[in-house]
């Protein structure tokens, strides 16, 4: 039983001023047992009925504040709506598909252009020395471009979910999260990283059968150094459009993964190929450059682990989260075998050129469809906790796109970005000449056909792959992203590849692929 004090500030905190009763005539003399109601009928009937009503509630094993919580609202119409925990999903999610395609259109088209820049930069370096004798670098390129889906995607998604439910509303929270994530996704880059160019060698080898342990040290540095740089500055960059859109009313979901693509693979591939391009250099005259790169950043894991571990909001994932980065990186390193294969053949030239965009366009769309999913479940519960906002584990492709929910609604939207988004980034890449291959129609259409059916796939995969992790007790934030931007870099790449080797068989000389 609460005491006096306790109970006059519970029923004042509820906005509610009830007449109190004191706590000696609600027991008996050894104060070991409730006194019936009867005994306290009386004149003062209205002060009798709000004690027996919260000796009942109590006596139920319910707080005073949840006993009181509708009262309190129905007396104080200006208190927090926060109180409210109905089923209706909160304001943020409440949008209509205009909303939700105004939102996505920017961010969507600025990412667009980030994955043509970082293409046409591929379209460049590939004829690099290092790439033309360590070719093993087209594996790294989808394994690190990748890590914006399996770090700075799924940072992005756990700050924009943290933000939406009031987590980072107060200086300390933020700063709580600011340096727990910052830390975590050092720690995860530097592994992933090194993993990354530890598959970049088997897969080279595999083929060939021939091995260089020069080549394979090259690798690890510029993989490890790659990662590490890349995702400290977009770490920063994400932190900063996450705070700023809070603050200008906009949906962080909506925006933060496609930013954070937009520059992530410019980023990325540039990083990569001016430091493979430096190490390279360095490799005959002073090979000892190449160990001292890999040991310097493996050197500071120590330091990342201490402080991602000493950070609530991290140490679980810093434990639990390994799982969906390394599967996503060896996705993407089958991707990249891919790559490496088709580029490397004089008739698949032009492929280069094309294959960030894919990619970076259907990851960027995958990306914010299951950050929006996993804030509407988050906002309804925990993970592992029945939900009425959950559909069925496998659901059928006309509820993930037919349907009046508004996860379906904004699959809707994205899908009907892809054409449009990617004739606008077609038309680029023709103006500036690159990819060694002329636009027309026939490949229009092959390349459209793959650009659709591939996120055609990653939506319905996304909304099977959110709710069956949700349901299993995990947290989408930190599972689903990797998994989704890597199998589209898989489906994308080999789509494209498919849609050269078709054209190339029907000999569309026209558009001059590999010319």
């Amino acid at each position: 039983m609460s005491s006096k004090p306790e109970q006059m500030e519970t029923h004042q905190a509820n906005g509610a001023v009830l007449p109190i009763v004191p706590v000696d005539c609600l027991t008996s003399p050894d104060r070991g047992q409730l006194v019936q109601p009867s005994d306290f009928l009386g004149p003062d009937s209205d002060g009798v009925e709000v004690v027996v009503l919260e000796s009942r509630a109590n006596a139920k094993g319910v707080r005073e504040e949840d006993a009181l919580l509708e009262n309190g609202s129905q007396s104080n119409e200006s208190d927090d709506t926060s109180t409210d925990r109905g089923p209706e999903p909160a304001s943020p999610l409440k949008e209509t598909s205009f909303s939700i395609g105004l939102q996505v259109l920017f961010p969507f088209l600025l990412a667009g252009f980030g994955t043509v820049a970082a293409g046409m930069v591929l379209d460049i370096v590939q004829h690099w020395d290092v790439f033309k004798y360590v070719t093993e670098v087209f594996i790294l390129v989808p394994a690190l471009l990748g890590l914006k889906g399996n770090l700075e995607m799924t940072l992005a998604s756990r700050l924009s979910t943290a933000a939406n439910i009031g987590q980072m509303d107060t200086p300390k929270e933020l700063w709580r999260m600011i340096t727990g994530n910052m830390a975590l996704i050092q720690v995860q880059a530097t592994v992933v990283g090194f993993l990354a160019s530890i598959a970049a060698v088997i897969f080279g080898w595999i083929p060939d059968g021939h091995f260089s342990i020069d080549h394979a040290v090259l690798l690890c540095a510029s993989s490890v150094a790659t990662a590490f740089i890349a995702s400290l500055v977009l770490g920063m960059i994400m932190i900063g459009v996450i705070i700023g859109s809070r603050k200008m009313g906009i949906n962080p979901d909506n925006v933060a993964t496609p930013i954070a693509a937009s520059l992530g693979d410019l980023i990325t591939l540039a990083l990569l190929s001016g430091i493979s391009w430096g190490l390279y250099k360095e490799l005959e005259s002073k090979a000892y450059v190449n160990p001292l790169v890999c040991a310097f950043f493996i050197a500071l894991l120590p330091i990342w682990i201490i402080i991602a571990k000493k950070n609530t909001a991290t140490r679980e994932v810093l434990y639990s989260g390994w799982e969906p980065v390394i599967i996503a990186m060896a996705i993407s390193s089958a991707g990249g075998l891919i790559l490496d294969r088709t580029v490397s053949d004089p008739n698949f030239a032009g492929m280069a050129v094309f294959t960030p965009v894919i990619n970076g366009v259907g990851g960027n769309l995958v990306a914010v469809q299951a950050s929006r999913i996993s804030t509407y479940l988050h906002m309804s519960g925990m993970p592992g906790e029945s939900s009425e906002t959950a559909p069925r584990k496998c659901p059928s492709p006309c509820s993930t796109f037919f349907s009046s929910d508004v996860n379906s609604r904004s699959a809707r939207v994205l899908f009907l970005l892809v054409v449009p988004g990617h004739l606008v980034f077609l038309y680029t890449i023709s103006s500036m000449q690159g990819g060694h291959t002329t636009l027309t129609l026939i490949f229009i259409v092959f390349y459209m056909t793959a650009a659709l059916l591939q996120v055609l796939i990653l939506l319905y995969i996304a909304d099977w792959m959110v709710h069956w992790m949700w349901g299993r007790d995990l947290d989408p934030d930190n599972f689903s992203i990797p998994y989704l931007t890597a199998l589209g870099d898989l489906i994308g790449t080999g789509l494209l590849a498919l849609s050269f080797h078709i054209l190339w068989l029907i000999g569309d000389r026209d558009s001059d692929v590999g010319d």
